[in-house]
């Protein structure tokens, strides 16, 4: 851990689409405070770059509070860093020392082909979303909150999913690029409360087929999602969608 400011090698990856070839360049920054962010590092590096006239490294952002799960590198080997819990964003310079050399590269999916340099194109999450992600319900006000009593256990464990953020650290860190952890997560959130009772098995199959199109892997088990991912989403949500699309072989046509 560094207290005074550091001067730093960044290996980054430049890639100026999915069809070109992308290959690491080095970049040199100096006088790096402890207290920025890892994005803010980014930010004093592109407006360096473009005083030179050189382009600036191409990365994706938005809350920068690890809510909106946007700010998705592989920083040395490890989805958002070396901290556990956090996302990208919530990584501080005082994580390094002065001197370090840093690898900074994109997820790496087939189904998140590269948009440029470290952005990549997760729409995939949104059509699996699109597919069943969701309750269909009349419009107008919400029920009062003591109208569907829920037991507290399953009101927390459907929350705990509820948090997934969808930033794709699961995604990137599996060795086979399996998304069940955030498509999981998706369907436990809805799966333990009333509301999501009517669609429960349509929602799994559905949700599970479109993953399945988007070219993403199969889990086997490593549990390397369950440990990278900023918002500790249980693999009890894998066995959960599981039992559910399994359960649904057996539920009529017209249950569905």
């Amino acid at each position: 851990m560094s207290t005074g400011n550091m001067n730093l090698t960044l290996k980054i990856w430049r890639q100026k689409n999915n069809k070109a070839k992308g290959s690491l360049v080095d970049y040199k920054i100096s006088e790096v405070s402890p207290d920025m962010s890892f994005l803010e590092m980014f930010d004093v590096l592109n407006e360096d770059l473009v005083a030179k006239g050189e382009e600036p490294v191409v990365f994706d952002h938005d809350c920068r509070e690890g809510i909106c799960g946007a700010c998705s590198m592989f920083i040395n080997g490890r989805p958002h860093g070396p901290k556990e819990g956090i996302t990208t964003c919530q990584l501080h310079m005082r994580s390094f020392k002065d001197g370090d050399t840093i690898v900074v590269e994109p997820w790496r999916a087939k189904a998140f082909p590269v948009i440029k340099d470290l952005m990549v194109d997760r729409t995939a999450f949104d059509r699996i979303i699109a597919s069943g992600g969701f309750i269909s319900v009349n419009t107008g006000n919400a029920q009062d909150a003591n109208n569907l009593p829920i037991p507290k256990v399953q009101a927390d464990s459907a929350f705990e999913a509820a948090a997934c953020i969808g930033c794709g650290a699961c995604v990137a860190t599996c060795k086979n690029a399996s998304a069940m952890l955030f498509v999981s997560a998706k369907i436990s959130q809805l799966a333990q409360l009333p509301q999501g009772q009517p669609e429960r098995y349509r929602r799994v199959q559905s949700m599970v087929a479109q993953m399945d199109a988007e070219g993403f892997g199969n889990c086997t088990n490593t549990g390397a999602c369950e440990a990278e991912c900023p918002k500790g989403i249980s693999l009890e949500n894998i066995a959960r969608m599981n039992r559910d699309f399994y359960s649904a072989k057996f539920v009529s046509e017209e249950s569905i």
